[in-house]
Parts: C-alpha cells; sequence; structure tokens
C-alpha cells in the first residue's frame, strides 16, 4: 500500500493531517509552507493560532468618522418609543383603575364592561400622548443643544430639560413657564446626578483619603 497517496491515512492529505497529525518529520510549522517561529504553538485540533481567537477589543465595526456611543439623535427615537409605551401601560392601569372604582355599584353586565374598557384606552392614550410629547420635546431641545454647543455632557440634559418644561407649560402664562422650567430642571438635574452617582462617589472617596 501506497503511504504517500493522500488518501491514506499516513499522507499529507489524510485524516492525520486534518486533525493536526502527520507523517514522522512533519511539524505544524510546515503548514503553507509559512514558518511560525516566535508564535504561540497551534492547536492539534483546529491548525489554528490560539493567539488569533484572544480579542482584547470591542468586535464591531463602526462607520469612518463615527462614534462608539450614540448621539442623542439616535437615542431619541428609544426616547421616544420608549416613552409612549410607558406613558400607555401606566395610563391603563390608570384607566383599569379608574373604571372600576366608577362602576363598583353596578352590576357586572356588558354595559359596565364597555365602560371600564373605554376608560382603559382613554387613559392610556392620553398618557401615552402626554409622556410622548415630553420625550419628543425633550430629545429635539437635546439635538439642537448638542450641535449649538458642539458637545454632549450633562449640560445639554439639564437645558433641553428644562426648556421641555418651560415650552410645555407655555399656555399658563409667565408663571406657568417658570413652573415648568423648575420642574424641568429638578427632573433633568436629577436624571444627570443619577447618572454620574458613581462617579461623584469615587471622586468623593479618593478626596477623603
Amino acid at each position: 500500500m501506497d503511504t504517500n497517496h493522500p488518501g491514506s491515512a499516513g499522507g499529507r492529505g489524510g485524516l492525520g493531517s486534518i486533525f493536526g497529525g502527520g507523517p514522522p518529520g512533519y511539524s505544524h510549522s510546515d503548514l503553507a509552507g509559512v514558518p511560525l517561529t516566535g508564535m504561540s504553538p497551534l492547536s492539534p485540533y483546529l491548525n489554528v493560532d490560539p493567539m488569533y481567537l484572544v480579542q482584547d477589543t470591542d468586535e464591531f465595526i463602526l462607520p469612518t468618522g463615527a462614534n462608539k456611543t450614540r448621539g442623542r439623535f439616535e437615542l431619541a427615537f428609544f426616547t421616544i418609543g420608549g416613552c409612549c409605551i410607558s406613558g400607555a401601560a401606566f395610563g391603563a392601569l390608570n384607566g383599569l383603575k379608574l373604571g372600576f372604582k366608577e362602576t363598583q355599584n353596578m352590576p357586572w353586565s356588558k354595559p359596565k364592561n364597555v365602560q371600564i374598557l373605554n376608560m382603559v384606552t382613554r387613559q392610556g392614550a392620553l398618557w401615552a400622548n402626554t409622556l410622548g410629547s415630553l420625550a419628543l420635546l425633550y430629545s429635539a431641545f437635546g439635538v439642537i443643544v448638542e450641535k449649538t454647543r458642539g458637545a454632549e455632557d450633562d449640560l445639554n440634559t439639564i437645558a433641553a430639560g428644562t426648556m421641555t418644561g418651560m415650552l410645555y407649560k407655555s399656555t399658563g402664562g409667565l408663571r406657568g413657564v417658570a413652573r415648568g422650567g423648575l420642574a424641568g430642571l429638578a427632573l433633568a438635574s436629577t436624571f444627570a446626578l443619577y447618572n454620574n452617582w458613581e462617579h461623584i462617589k469615587g471622586s468623593s472617596s479618593q478626596v477623603s483619603l
């Protein structure tokens, strides 16, 4: 039997070479005629250098000039959609509660079911519209402030929240604008403080040491 035949078990093209084996005197450095001096030894099962399987960096491709973090414009869609869904869910639960409260003296019948369902849909649509409008205004102001300043930080969040509250309550006159601005400022400042809480704790601990 010819042991040099490509299909034989002892040949270079046989099963031995597939799983890292081979005839006597055959080494992995002969693979594809490329010397592997100074590199990690090849896996005897896959003929793959293990050093290429270890990745220390993030394995994703970004477009040219793009940032690793999403900007306010990209996050606007998630913010608006999330607020609409959250508002609809909260409104539906609130409507269900109000529906049972208003129909507690009515016997269980079709008119009672219809009234409860109407209250659920009405409250769900109301809260979804309210939170969605606020999210839309906040996202629009955030993008405008970011493009105007040319920077992305917590100051944009605070400014966007304040202007959102002022515009949303602008129909109530100057007093309504002031109240809306203060409410937006408080909420945006709380959100910015929450996002930087770990950094603030780390800075305070370093100062105390």
